[in-house]
C-alpha cells in the first residue's frame, strides 16, 4: 500500500483529499496535517511515501515545507505532490527544482486527483523491481518521452481547434460549456469532454462561478501559450 499525508489547512479540503485517496486502490491515508510544523513531525513520525501539499499554509509555505523534506530526505525520503491555487512561474519553478512528482492547481476535477494517484502508482511500479535501466527505462522513470502522446479516444484534433478558436474569440472572458456548444455547433455533451482535454493538457482552465443557489457554474478561459 501506498501511504499517504494530506497537507492542507482547510480542513473540509482535506477531508475531499483523504476521501479521494482512501477510495483509491493501492492507497492508504495516513494522516493530514493542517500547517508546516504538523507536516514535518508527522513525516517524522508517520513515514509516508506520498505527500499531497498545499502551498498556502498558515505557518510556512509549503515551498518551504518541501525545502525542509529534502533537507532531511536521507532520514525521512517522501515523495510530494503539490496540490494549490498557486500558480505563478515562480512557485512552479520552485516546486519543480524541488523534486515535486505533480503540481495539480485548485480547483480542479476528482478525476484529475485520480489520475495522478495512478501515474504516481504506475511510476512506484516501473521503479520496483529496476536494477540497471536501459534509455527506454531511463525516459520512463523520468516521465519523458520524444514523442508526442497522442490525444485520448474520441478526442479529434479539428474538433480541439473548434473550441480553442470559440474559447479564444469569445466575447466573455470565459464560458460554460453550454455557450462554447452554442459557438461550435457541439453537443453539450461533445463540448465539455473537449473542454476538459484542454484543461488537463494545460491550455485552458475552469473555475467555478457561484450564483445563489445550487451547484456552481463552470467557466473554461483559454491559458496563454
Amino acid at each position: 500500500m501506498i501511504q499517504v499525508l494530506v497537507v492542507d489547512d482547510d480542513f473540509m479540503v482535506a477531508r475531499l483529499h483523504s476521501s479521494v485517496v482512501a477510495s483509491q486502490p493501492g492507497f492508504e491515508v495516513v494522516g493530514a496535517a493542517r500547517s508546516g510544523m504538523d507536516a514535518l513531525a508527522a513525516v517524522r513520525t508517520l513515514r509516508p511515501d506520498l505527500v499531497l501539499l498545499d502551498i498556502y499554509l498558515p505557518d510556512m509555505s509549503g515551498l518551504e515545507v518541501l525545502r525542509r523534506f529534502r533537507e532531511s530526505s536521507s532520514d525521512y525520503p517522501v515523495d510530494v505532490i503539490v496540490i494549490s491555487a498557486a500558480r505563478d512561474l515562480e512557485t512552479l519553478r520552485t516546486a519543480l527544482r524541488g523534486g515535486v512528482f505533480q503540481y495539480l492547481v485548485k480547483p480542479f476535477e476528482v478525476e484529475s486527483l485520480r489520475a495522478r494517484l495512478e501515474d504516481y502508482a504506475g511510476h512506484q511500479a516501473s521503479l520496483h523491481h529496476l536494477t540497471e535501466a536501459q534509455q527506454d527505462e531511463v525516459d520512463r522513470v523520468f516521465r519523458t518521452t520524444t514523442t508526442r502522446t497522442p490525444p485520448p479516444k474520441g478526442i479529434s484534433p479539428e474538433t480541439t481547434t473548434l473550441v480553442l478558436r470559440a474559447l479564444a474569440e469569445a466575447p466573455e472572458p470565459d464560458l460554460s460549456a453550454t455557450e462554447c456548444a452554442d459557438l461550435t455547433g457541439l453537443s453539450r455533451s461533445s463540448t465539455r469532454r473537449y473542454l476538459e482535454h484542454l484543461v488537463t493538457i494545460g491550455r485552458a482552465e475552469m473555475h467555478p462561478r457561484y450564483g445563489v443557489a445550487g451547484r456552481p457554474e463552470r467557466r473554461y478561459r483559454l491559458l496563454p501559450k
